[in-house]
């Protein structure tokens, strides 16, 4: 097996490309902005709640994806007209910004998103003179970041990585994977509403104390779990996937071999790692090979059948299907599933 190796060149090539791929799509976008009704930009293909079908009087807030929109959901009701860039069923780092997608973050009173690498085509639009008056809210400005973290067998960079180690420069970016990361996140979304909104400031603070209540919940379910695992030496985890649960893993003492780090762009299965993750799962006895939400389960359901194992997922809720947003589907009902999940993956 060749290994692929890391392009400098090639990924600055990329990047410049991409970078004036984005100056060429907010230029048509203030264009189409010129001669387009916001309301009915806005009402194009994405997800969006507004309480009384009305535009003008709500705030009109903006997300990336489905974690922060759903904690602003939680926290404002239909107080305000909420819509999400990301159509559900949709892989995050395959997303790309339409024009429409564009004038939507220009119209809106708050635009929340992540930030990091992933989001570079949110900072090269943002930068833009017409998107100075935006107000905006950073997923990674709302807790400490963990750098990406590669461990033994993971394949980064087309090479197998000999042992556990810190990317240098990249912050991995999944922070609300942690329930007590996504207090903090929505604290801070709730100040923001506040501010924008003082006449519901009182509104937004007694949704956020029930939500927290809740998030507490989550917490001490989680702890507990993983509290009895460590108690008889089985905290390991197995992803037959890329693995963007840092936070978590980090919050409740877990130990993990993966396939790729969480922001991994390559994806493609080698030998040596496939072979390593099976003697893993076989030396370990692991019970659960783990992958993420829409996502490819080649890897995990091999590694699974080579070791007698089973395959389930663990929701990263960077976003959910169609069918599980149009049944309710939030952030702590596809957690409670993780906790189970988290059970069976460490032998309860």
């Amino acid at each position: 097996m060749v290994s692929m190796m890391h392009d400098p060149a090639a990924e600055k090539k990329r990047k410049t490309w991409y970078r004036c791929s984005m100056a060429v799509l907010l230029a048509a976008a203030l264009l189409l902005s010129g001669c387009t009704d916001g309301g009915s930009v806005l009402s194009g293909p994405v997800r969006e709640t507004d309480s009384e079908g009305r535009e003008g009087s709500a705030l009109k807030i903006v997300t990336t994806i489905f974690p922060q929109y759903d904690f602003v959901r939680q926290i404002a009701g239909e107080r305000v007209y909420l819509q999400m860039l990301l159509k559900p069923g949709e892989e995050t780092h395959s997303y790309e910004p339409t024009p429409r997608d564009i004038i939507a973050i220009q119209n809106a009173d708050l635009f929340i998103y992540v930030g990091g690498e992933n989001d570079a085509w949110v900072e090269d639009i943002l930068d833009a003179p017409e998107m100075k008056q935006v107000r905006r809210l950073r997923l990674v400005d709302c807790t400490a970041l963990l750098k990406e973290e590669h461990v033994e067998g993971m394949r980064h960079k087309g090479q197998l990585c000999p042992g556990t180690e810190e990317e240098e420069e990249e912050n991995d970016e999944h922070v609300w994977t942690s329930p007590k990361n996504a207090m903090e996140i929505t604290k801070r979304i709730a100040e923001e509403l506040s501010a924008l909104d003082p006449e519901g400031r009182e509104g937004y603070k007694a949704n956020l104390d029930a939500y927290l209540e809740e998030l507490a919940a989550l917490d001490r379910q989680f702890r507990e779990i993983t509290q009895k695992a460590a108690a008889r030496g089985q905290d390991l985890l197995l992803f037959g996937d890329r693995f963007p649960f840092r936070y978590l893993a980090q919050e409740y003492g877990l130990q993990y071999y993966a396939a790729f780090p969480g922001c991994a762009a390559d994806t493609e299965p080698s030998a040596a790692m496939m072979a390593f993750l099976i003697r893993k799962a076989r030396e370990e006895q692991i019970p659960v090979i783990l992958k993420m939400e829409l996502s490819s389960e080649q890897i995990a359901r091999a590694v699974a059948e080579a070791s007698g194992a089973e395959v389930r997922v663990l929701y990263s809720c960077h976003n959910l299907t169609a069918e599980q947003f149009e049944a309710g589907e939030g952030y702590l009902s596809m957690m409670r599933k993780n906790a189970e999940t988290l059970q069976a993956a460490l032998g309860q």
